[in-house]
């Protein structure tokens, strides 16, 4: 009898562990571009071009090695709806009695997939470098699960930068290394950009017509949309970027949205790229000399390390992660978020580039836009819901513990020991944001001061009985009482009144 091997839009690998159990000539590959997954939040429109149209070119691959795929694009007047739907359908066209599927990455789908009407049998995603076994095996017993110790066995296990039993140069991470400012010029022009072909612009029409509405834009379109392509850009980064990626990482400028950023966690999550090959190939460009070690440890920490630390969270954790909320903060998400009128530039440069290129890098997510949302008590949830929606990259095992744990807290100090917080200064040291804002970050109260200045110290305040007493935050609290009385109360006033206004819906 002939089974289904189902093939997700995130499951781009033809060493995938369904492919690498089926039967070319009898089994069926099925895949399909279907609402539910591209609804059940309103993604980008770019991020929908890109993974239909990797879609569409990975299924043409798999015909011409010999596969029978069974493929149904979104406005197919058959189409099922869900992908639970699309494999009762195939069953049912093909006689197959059992459907092999590759774990999605989203708890939500694997539930689905255990509730279909067609039995789905549900193999492990061993493209990543610890199964959940091994993760689950590191965390038994760990007071504290901490990411630098995790990637230190990750190095152990793939030889990464090793020599022998130690780290090249005597240190696992050389992150010090990494802070440099913004530099007053970039002498890369960005990422390598791919004119779209016949494929992707009717991908591209299709997503026109059927998400008018959804934030962002689509076009100009540049992704990369297939393996080879994928692999240039790859090539691209490691040779004219990577030396400098890690000096200035968490840096951001007004006028250039990329400096040297990589801008290939859309193929690596699609899984277009292998973490091997990424990190192989910045291995070698260290080991020729190419790139010094600060940006190729930086670098290669960022894909063993932290993304996969980060699944094995949303794993281990479970369904109910990504609705955790710690701190129990409400506010609704601002409209800001949305491109909604702000004063405060660094915010309105995050949100515009997000609107335009469905990117931001790290630094932007985490201490721009989730230290304001932190900072203003919105709901992680609808926060978890906006990184979901807007970048290319988002796929919930990733995003989730980016957010919820690492970004907002909310879930208690699994991944962070203290949250990710900080006034203007941080934003100012790392941008030439503040130079053209309407608020002076140099000013703590009064007239014209930093949001970012005011949010703070109330944040410290309303959250003490949970922070007071946290090593890491000790400094900043003996701060805060060294303050004179009345100046506190000052900052606690207009820290309010700030929050007034954002929850009143006025631009802030």
């Amino acid at each position: 009898m002939s089974r289904l091997i189902l093939v997700l839009g995130d499951q781009l690998s033809p060493e995938l562990s369904a492919l690498r159990e089926g039967d070319k000539s009898k089994d069926t590959v099925v895949m399909a571009e279907v609402m539910d997954e591209a609804s059940y939040v309103r993604h980008h429109p770019k991020k929908i071009a890109f993974v239909f149209a990797a879609m569409r070119k990975f299924a043409a691959q798999l015909r011409d090695d010999g596969w029978d795929v069974r493929y149904t694009e979104l406005d197919d007047t058959a189409n099922g709806g869900s992908i639970p739907g699309e494999l009762l359908r195939r069953a049912e066209d093909t006689g197959a009695d059992e459907v092999i599927a590759t774990e999605p990455g989203e708890w939500r789908l694997i539930e689905a997939l255990n509730d279909a009407p067609v039995k789905v049998r549900q193999l492990s995603d061993d493209r990543f470098l610890a199964s959940h076994n091994e993760f689950e095996r590191w965390a038994k017993g760990r007071k504290a699960l901490r990411m630098e110790y995790f990637y230190r066995d990750m190095r152990r296990k793939t030889g990464l930068l090793m020599e022998g039993d130690d780290p090249v140069e005597g240190k696992w991470n050389f992150d010090h290394d990494n802070r440099k400012p913004a530099p007053d010029e970039v002498d890369f022009g960005g990422p390598m950009r791919f004119e779209p072909d016949e494929t992707v612009e009717a991908v591209l029409d299709l997503v026109e017509r059927q998400f008018p509405d959804n934030f962002g834009r689509l076009r100009p379109f540049w992704f990369a949309t297939d393996r080879g392509q994928a692999r240039r850009a790859l090539s691209h980064f490691i040779t004219h970027a990577l030396p400098k990626f890690g000096d200035f990482q968490d840096a951001m400028l007004d006028d250039n949205r990329f400096l040297y950023h990589a801008i290939i966690s859309p193929y690596l999550n699609a899984g277009l790229l292998t973490p091997l090959e990424i990190c192989k190939a910045a291995e070698q460009a260290y080991t020729d000399g190419q790139a010094p070690i600060n940006a190729v440890e930086g670098f290669i920490r960022q894909i063993i390390g932290w993304r996969e630390y980060v699944r094995g969270i949303y794993f281990l954790e479970g369904p109910d992660y990504p609705r955790r909320n710690a701190l129990n903060h409400q506010r609704a998400l601002p409209d800001l978020y949305w491109g909604g009128e702000t004063q405060m530039r660094c915010l309105s440069k995050a949100v515009e580039q997000t609107r335009d290129e469905a990117y931001a890098h790290h630094i932007q997510r985490l201490m721009v836009t989730g230290n304001f949302a932190l900072l203003a008590g919105v709901n992680p949830t609808e926060l978890h819901h906006w990184y979901l929606r807007v970048y290319a990259d988002a796929y919930e095992w990733v995003e989730a513990p980016n957010t919820v744990g690492m970004s907002q807290f909310a879930d208690g100090g699994i991944i962070a020991s203290k949250p990710y917080v900080s006034s203007g200064s941080y934003i100012n040291r790392m941008s030439d944001h503040c130079k053209k804002c309407a608020y002076s970050v140099t000013k703590k109260t009064g007239e014209g001061a930093c949001p970012f200045n005011l949010l703070y110290w109330h944040f410290m305040e309303r959250h003490r009985d949970r922070f007071g007493k946290n090593p890491r935050m000790g400094q900043m609290y003996a701060t805060w009482d060294r303050m004179d009385p009345d100046r506190r109360e000052k900052v606690l006033k207009e820290a309010d009144a700030f929050l007034d206004r954002l929850s009143a819906g006025e631009a802030v």
